[in-house]
């Protein structure tokens, strides 16, 4: 392990807002576990970080199972050592139907990928942190806007990340005694694979359907950094970045 490099388990880093964050913190001189469910995606991801990819690890990982996020750990503390940031980026959505008609397959689905995967991931990561000297760490949480208003047909979306706020708060305050700290980037219209349909033409709060501004991938990946780099006596607690005319503020 490097004196001088910070080490971050970033999960959903094959693509996107993960994939980014990842490129950036490498960038800027830390040491990555790239975390997601596909072998192949996180190798790619790694490799086009060149020289900079020693300083990463690649670990298949599906986030809702316990016994996956343990082992994900495992390789952490062996390589790395100790734990220094997560960021708990990986989630899902589930297709857009009307609420009466949602299958509690999907609901499900969308539950352990966003509020199960990100309880395992940030307990695991909080042990890890309490455990190591020096003591402590940060845990960046994935919200969205979505965690303060609802698009239409979203409910197992919409209610994850309103747990996640509370998720966030609770591990804020319990973490404190270990010098642990918790945050939340709330962001809106980020260009991913999720969320692309939305320059296209997505359903607003009137039963219209409107195509919307998006931000690239690695304007959150700059705020993300932001966060991360900051001392652990100082909490970036909750940032929102989003596309500046999308239809959050007023009524759109």
């Amino acid at each position: 392990m490097s004196s001088t490099s910070k080490i971050a388990v970033i999960t959903g880093a094959g693509s996107g807002i993960g994939k980014a964050t990842a490129h950036a913190l490498l960038k800027d001189g830390w040491s990555v576990a790239f975390a997601g469910r596909r072998q192949d995606a996180l190798d790619a991801a790694l490799a086009e970080a060149g020289s900079d990819a020693s300083r990463g690890l690649a670990v298949a990982t599906d986030v809702g199972d316990p016994q996956a996020v343990a082992a994900l750990f495992e390789k952490v503390q062996k390589r790395f050592g100790r734990l220094d940031m997560l960021f708990n980026n990986a989630g899902q959505n589930a297709p857009g139907v009307p609420f009466e008609d949602l299958p509690y397959d999907k609901w499900k689905s969308v539950v352990d990928a966003n509020l199960n995967g990100s309880f395992l991931c940030a307990q695991a990561a909080f042990r890890m942190m309490k455990a190591q000297d020096p003591q402590g760490g940060r845990i960046i949480n994935n919200g969205s806007i979505s965690a303060h208003a609802p698009r239409p047909d979203s409910a197992p979306y919409t209610a994850t990340k309103h747990a996640i706020s509370g998720l966030t708060r609770t591990i804020s305050l319990d973490g404190r005694k270990y010098n642990i700290a918790c945050c939340q980037v709330d962001v809106g219209n980020a260009m991913t694979g999720l969320a692309s349909r939305m320059a296209k033409g997505v359903k607003q709060a009137d039963g219209t359907i409107k195509p919307e501004s998006m931000i690239d991938v690695t304007d959150v990946a700059k705020s993300v950094l932001f966060m991360a780099n900051q001392p652990l006596n100082v909490n970036i607690y909750h940032l929102m970045v989003m596309a500046t005319d999308m239809p959050y503020a007023g009524r759109g």
